[in-house]
């Protein structure tokens, strides 16, 4: 009797000692992962900024550099002719068209210092007339102010001037990185953004920069001064307060 009441304890405590504990740690973490979720859920995702309404703002290339730095001349202008009146298409053409402008000016104003400083074709050409039918000779035209010099050039002279010039506008027209476009609708020059100034003419391979770009555009807008500058000298007398070295 004694015997089985000894072996029923040791039974006893022996299962005891195999008992599974309930895993506290377990339903902790699933509580404190249920919360986290619960605070994820609870935060709202960040919205994106709204979409700016109305036209975007055209950059414009070629601003002239001051002190606290570059500053746009008539850039309300600009604003308008791009985003009220027109697009960015509008910006390009206008930039070609300045870009066109400014090298005009600098010829015409190589031209002009040459001939004030003597520097007339009496003296280079081995040709005595200009035109032999309208007996127009280069030292008539070195005689005279620039301005008359121009006035006197025969009708055919100024025919060729005109035509060489609408060569290079030809070319843009119809042509697209500098190749022939034929089978378009419509020239390449003609539709939005296809006028801009860039012929494809680089035959020493220069690179092209924007800072060389930007200084093509500061010496073609000193040209367009100087030459207006310069006419208005020379056709109305104490027009130019400064003094002009001829």
């Amino acid at each position: 009797m004694k015997f089985t009441a000894i072996l029923a304890l040791l039974l006893t405590s022996t299962v005891s000692g195999f008992t599974v504990k309930p895993n506290l740690g377990g339903r902790m973490n699933m509580k404190i992962n249920m919360a986290e979720e619960a605070v994820v859920e609870a935060v709202e995702e960040p919205t994106a900024p709204p979409a700016p309404k109305g036209p975007t703002k055209v950059p414009c290339f070629g601003a002239t550099p001051w002190l606290g730095g570059p500053k746009f001349v008539g850039e309300n202008y600009w604003d308008k002719l791009t985003m009220e009146y027109g697009s960015a298409d509008t910006g390009s053409f206008l930039r070609a068209a300045e870009l066109k402008h400014g090298r005009s000016a600098m010829m015409a104003t190589v031209g002009f210092a040459f001939h004030k400083c003597g520097l007339t074709l009496d003296h280079i050409s081995p040709h005595k007339y200009l035109s032999v039918s309208e007996g127009v000779t280069f030292a008539d035209l070195a005689a005279m102010t620039p301005l008359e010099a121009m006035k006197h050039v025969p009708a055919e002279g100024l025919t060729q001037m005109f035509g060489f010039i609408a060569l290079f506008e030809i070319f843009e027209l119809t042509h697209k990185n500098g190749k022939l476009v034929s089978d378009a609708t419509v020239a390449p020059g003609l539709s939005p953004g296809g006028l801009t100034g860039d012929l494809g003419w680089n035959p020493l391979n220069v690179e092209v920069t924007d800072r060389r770009r930007l200084s093509e555009l500061q010496n073609g807008r000193a040209a367009m001064v100087a030459i207006c500058a310069w006419v208005a000298a020379s056709e109305i007398p104490g027009s130019f307060p400064l003094p002009l070295p001829w």
